[in-house]
């Protein structure tokens, strides 16, 4: 089996074109910001950390649900890291091709600001940090239009729902802050996809993610963890022992 890592420099070509400084100063920024809200609040309480066997816990707590919203993130970036390494990218139309490198983007920024954060918050404390994870996408064929944003499209309205799951359990304000201003991006993501995937012209906010009052799914971590563990597309073993189950 093929396994990818996840870590993508910043500062690296899109196939062939490199990021603009203006793209990095919007990266950096979003880590500053980030960085400074999470030292405003006392985390002794969460422990992230390795157990006995050396297998990773996200923790509890504020900590506990950003190590959930990076782990989702980097599995985000290094799936459209591949997307654009692969041959139906490199013949998609223009539309196609902006809107998936853009996804790509964000994504990679995403992931940037939840490591540089976290760490800010921990005082630089690696045990606490999730690790760099390890993907395995051989099940999708990135040749294959349909296998790529089919895929796009579950990770997407995946990660919408986590976020408004995971919303509930914040304690503090400036972390929910953010995490809305992240969830409205990724539900930006999820519409884009739908759109040019699904031959509906309702599919962005169709009736499998939109309920009758108008409001976009929510669920908790574990359904989450669950559904994603059952892609088999992430390698690296991590438990969320501290997360609430519902």
């Amino acid at each position: 089996m093929k396994k990818i890592p996840v870590k993508v420099n910043l500062q690296e070509s899109v196939n062939g074109k490199s990021n603009s400084r203006r793209q990095f100063l919007k990266v950096g920024s979003l880590a500053v910001v980030g960085t400074s809200l999470l030292l405003s609040c006392n985390n002794d309480d969460d422990n992230g950390m390795p157990d006995p066997d050396g297998v990773f816990d996200l923790g509890s707590g504020d900590l506990g649900i950003l190590n959930y919203a990076y782990a989702l993130e980097q599995l985000e970036a290094a799936f459209y890291t591949s997307v654009l390494d692969g041959s139906y990218w490199m013949s998609a139309s223009a539309e196609e091709k902006l809107i998936l490198e853009d996804l790509y983007k964000h994504e990679v920024i995403h992931r940037e600001f939840f490591k540089a954060a976290i760490t800010a918050a921990v005082n630089g404390d690696s045990s606490k940090v999730l690790p760099e994870l390890e993907f395995d996408f051989s099940s999708v064929n990135f040749s294959d239009r349909g296998s790529v944003l089919g895929t796009a499209k579950v990770l997407e309205d995946t990660g919408v729902a986590a976020y408004n799951g995971a919303g509930t359990y914040i304690t503090t304000p400036d972390y929910l802050v953010i995490a809305g201003k992240i969830v409205s991006v990724e539900a930006r993501h999820a519409a884009a996809i739908r759109s040019i995937y699904m031959d509906d012209p309702k599919a962005f906010a169709g009736d499998d993610v939109v309920d009758a009052n108008g409001l976009d799914l929510a669920k908790p971590p574990s359904e989450i963890l669950s559904a994603v563990g059952a892609t088999g597309f992430i390698k690296t073993e991590f438990t969320a022992n501290q997360l609430p189950e519902d």
